[in-house]
């Protein structure tokens, strides 16, 4: 009953409207900031390590690796193999396709994060429900969407991270889904109990960790098959447009599989992103938004195509019709979709270490993920709730997330993977409207920073000399704390 339940409302969801106004909006945005992810992906990468913390703010690169730390979890290992399972190879290359889109969406989302920012308890606090607020004035739609994040950052979403985990412990060591649950909510807890700042440090530690050991494997088993190098690239692009005759039946499978995949992996006009975003001490918002722009290349061109990579070079996929239930390539019999195909193409370079090498892999990777998500839900709660009922709303808050997330650890895999789409559905509905209608503010903010780039300048943003209004933070211009400045000083 509950799984008919679910299936029904992904339908309504993830129908093709959804594929093509996600896809719309994104090429809508390229078009009009002149394809911003091209022009300035030198500036992009400068900026990464250029800003500072400071008492109310986290650097730019901690930003940067607590929104990766988002992006960069099961999307990336179970939700590649999945695309791949129900739409092809070719499914890889509409991951990248609403990628290089969405790159331009993230940017808009992440500057109007920041544009519309405040100080709360002396932390930075922003995001879709802020700047629905504040640029619509919409109090009404800004509520539905902190209600529905709530619901699928503290809910829904943790299930399909720990649920992964779980799999690819047992898989690896044969440890019961339950030990695993337990210890997972116990390290969760000690980080998320210790605020954003804590929470950004060890994403700025574990991120870079995680994602070079990964890369390394990938490129082991990359060189290892490197004359397949034509022949896999050949067949992505052949499939991706039905062109390869074994995937041609499937072709709007693939299309929506990719597109799906692609948006679970790089989150881009989702909303989560724009959290963090908000958190960065810059001293202009299109900074921290080309940061976030770029953030989304480092997770799909890097860590989801290492993931595809290493599956196809060592054909360690299976692909199913999803319509007919057809078999269309059996290369592992009787392996579940998922992080098995991962592990079963690590094993065809490096024997008996597949399982134990994804294990640890995607514990990391989930594991930021939930306290990534933590964070958002705790933003949005920040929204929702003021004054002194704050603090025992965030601990239940707390509770609640590691409820949910040991309940996902001991879960079906499908139910997991279901409710987590119904979660981020609802909220790729609610941020693309928002952010189609107040492109206005982040497209002015990015003219300006390239007004003052072109003067010489290191750009800073004014609120009311631009005209924006409802920001508050920017009003009069860029300010900052002298204590703090020579505090840094000091420091540095």
């Amino acid at each position: 009953m509950l799984e008919q339940l679910v299936a029904s409302i992904n339908g309504y969801l993830w129908s093709p409207p959804l594929i093509i106004f996600i896809c719309a909006v994104g090429l809508y945005f390229s078009v009009r900031t002149r394809f911003l992810q091209i022009r300035h992906v030198k500036e992009m990468v400068r900026l990464l390590f250029n800003g500072k913390s400071s008492n109310e703010g986290v650097s730019s690169f901690q930003a940067l690796a607590m929104s990766l730390s988002g992006r960069i979890g099961v999307g990336n290992i179970a939700g590649t193999a999945t695309g791949i399972a129900f739409g092809g190879p070719g499914a890889v290359f509409w991951m990248w396709v609403i990628t290089f889109i969405g790159a331009a969406s993230a940017f808009v989302e992440s500057t109007l994060a920041q544009i519309y920012k405040e100080k709360q308890d002396g932390e930075y606090r922003g995001g879709p429900a802020f700047y629905i607020e504040k640029g619509l004035g919409w109090k009404w739609f800004a509520v539905i969407f902190a209600v529905a994040t709530l619901l699928a950052m503290a809910v829904l979403m943790p299930g399909i991270q720990a649920n992964s985990i779980a799999e690819g412990v047992s898989n690896a060591f044969g440890i019961d889904d339950t030990i695993t649950g337990l210890v997972l909510i116990l390290l969760m807890g000690l980080i998320i109990f210790g605020g954003v700042k804590r929470i950004a440090r060890v994403a700025e530690f574990l991120v870079p960790f995680m994602a070079a050991g990964y890369l390394l494997i990938a490129i082991a088993i990359i060189a290892v098959n490197f004359e397949r190098i034509p022949e896999v690239f050949t067949l992505i692009f052949k499939s991706a447009f039905g062109a390869e005759e074994m995937f041609g039946g499937i072709l709007g499978s693939t299309i929506m599989w990719g597109v799906k995949r692609g948006l679970y992996a790089n989150e881009a006009g989702q909303g989560t992103g724009a959290h963090p975003a908000a958190a960065a001490e810059v001293s202009h918002p299109a900074k921290q938004g080309l940061v976030q722009a770029f953030s989304i290349y480092l997770d799909v061109f890097l860590i989801v195509t290492a993931t595809a990579f290493m599956i196809l070079f060592t054909n360690s996929y299976n692909t199913i019709n999803e319509k007919t239930g057809e078999v269309l390539v059996e290369n592992l019999k009787g392996v579940e979709t998922g992080p098995a195909y991962t592990q079963a193409a690590v094993d065809t370079i490096l024997p008996g270490f597949g399982s134990g090498f994804i294990a640890i892999a995607l514990f990391f990777f989930a594991f930021t993920t939930i306290f990534a998500y933590y964070y958002i839900a705790e933003t949005n709660l920040a929204y929702l709730i003021k004054g002194k009922q704050r603090k025992l709303a965030m601990t239940i808050l707390k509770l609640v997330l590691l409820g949910s997330t040991f309940y996902g650890s001991v879960k079906t895999a499908e139910t997991a993977w279901a409710m987590g789409d119904i979660g981020l559905g609802i909220m790729v509905w609610l941020n693309l409207l928002a952010i189609l209608l107040l492109f206005k503010p982040a497209n002015i903010a990015l003219k300006d920073y390239e007004a003052q780039l072109k003067q010489g300048l290191d750009p800073k943003f004014n609120s009311t000399k631009l005209g924006i209004k409802n920001a508050e933070f920017w009003a009069d211009g860029y300010q900052t704390d002298m204590k703090d400045d020579r505090k840094r000083a000091a420091n540095s």
